[in-house]
């Protein structure tokens, strides 16, 4: 096996990082795959107000294997670079921080000017893996034209659904090079492979790539809970994950006399204001905010729960759904992006996204009823075909063919 490992480098738009642990987990999580079988060196390059802030920084657990080289490398350029590399389950990570200019063009150019420092101390791939188009995608297709190395492409990004913004000539121009010169287009979800297509982007090799689930840490719980306990974890984004829409829903519950706590995992840009629309719909004793919660403490909270509910207005393939169903929750959820293709009516219920009385019956429902999904079902349906091996062996399927 160690015979047939192939050296690939993972250039990945988003990634874990000092200031935001769960900032592309899913990214993370499909290195970790690709290790189990393959070489892997991801490259991720952040850009910061100020270097060297350490101290307002959130500290991610890993061995460091940084060169002093390096470090000196970075400390030489007035501090616009720092590198930092460690090893991370296996995974050879190499995170760039620069300092943020107020130029676009001038940050676009450092942004560039990182991963090359980056690609510089690695030795040649045998292939490179972008994760989120189109600037890596242009570093990819510069190397193969530069040395023959052949690149596939993961997007993970919604930004090509309908209602969203993809526009800019130059960036239809380069997106549609990069994909057309692709080994192979990796999309999440079947429907975003559509939605890219539509945008002109010809590929003959669109695949979809299942995303990772943390099988040891998911885990199905013993619960009686009484109220039932509804689960929602998300970024709290509003304009995409619609966390006022779900606080409305539960509304029309509460005013229907039905008993029920749910609790809100995560954080982000519009969480005090979904605290405060919570407090105005008097619904304070109804909900609760966990904030951030990671690992085995989102894991054992996520079990805990009766079912999982979702009201995004758009989407691709919410990890969180495969977390739930691993943990033997069923999911409501609106039908929007590829969720239609991972739930169905063996593990929960899709309802039409912006219908906040439709998502309202439906979690009524779901109270009356989530006892009758099979808990060993739902997770069975993850461990086939989103585990960590399954999917590492998937990517090392992708590497052999291109």
């Amino acid at each position: 096996m160690d015979k047939e490992r192939k050296h690939i480098i993972f250039l990945a738009r988003w990634y874990p990082h000092r200031y935001d642990p769960m900032f592309g987990l899913f990214v993370q999580r499909h290195a970790e795959a690709a290790a189990l079988f393959n070489d892997i060196t991801v490259i991720y390059c952040h850009s910061c107000e100020r270097q060297q802030d350490n101290k307002t920084s959130r500290d991610i657990s890993t061995t460091p294997i940084v060169n002093k080289q390096d470090v000196d490398d970075a400390s030489n350029n007035k501090n616009k670079f720092e590198i930092v590399r460690t090893l991370e389950n296996n995974v050879d990570t190499i995170r760039v921080y620069y300092k943020k200019p107020k130029n676009k063009i001038l940050s676009l150019i450092r942004f560039y000017r990182a991963n090359m420092k980056a690609l510089k101390l690695c030795k040649k791939p045998d292939l490179i893996h972008v994760h989120i188009l189109t600037r890596l995608g242009v570093i990819a297709w510069i190397q193969k034209l530069l040395h023959k190395t052949p690149y596939i492409i993961t997007e993970h990004w919604s930004r090509y659904l309908p209602g969203n913004d993809f526009s800019g000539f130059l960036r239809k121009l380069f997106t549609k090079i990069v994909v057309c010169n692709a080994e192979t287009i990796t999309t999440v979800t079947e429907n975003l492979a559509i939605a890219m297509k539509n945008h002109g982007l010809k590929n003959d090799n669109y695949v979809v790539l299942p995303n990772v689930v943390n099988l040891d840490m998911f885990h199905i719980s013993e619960r009686n809970n009484n109220p039932r306990k509804i689960i929602h974890i998300s970024c709290f984004e509003d304009k995409s994950k619609n966390i006022s829409g779900l606080l409305e829903s539960l509304k029309i519950i509460e005013e229907k006399g039905i008993d029920f706590q749910c609790k809100l995992i995560g954080e982000g840009m519009d969480l005090e204001l979904m605290k405060e629309k919570a407090k105005n719909l008097q619904l304070i004793n109804k909900v609760s905010f966990t904030g951030l919660l990671q690992g085995q403490a989102l894991a054992d909270e996520l079990s805990s729960g009766d079912f999982l509910v979702l009201s995004s207005n758009y989407e691709n393939m919410p990890v969180v759904i495969l977390e739930a169903l691993a943990s033997g929750l069923p999911v409501v959820s609106t039908n929007v992006g590829g969720i239609k293709e991972m739930v169905d009516e063996t593990k929960g219920i899709l309802v039409e996204p912006r219908n906040q009385e439709a998502l309202a019956e439906a979690m009524i429902k779901m109270i009356e009823t989530h006892k009758n999904y099979d808990a060993n079902y739902l997770r069975n349906s993850v461990i086939e075909k989103y585990g960590y091996e399954s999917v590492g062996r998937f990517l090392s399927g992708l590497y052999n063919n291109g």
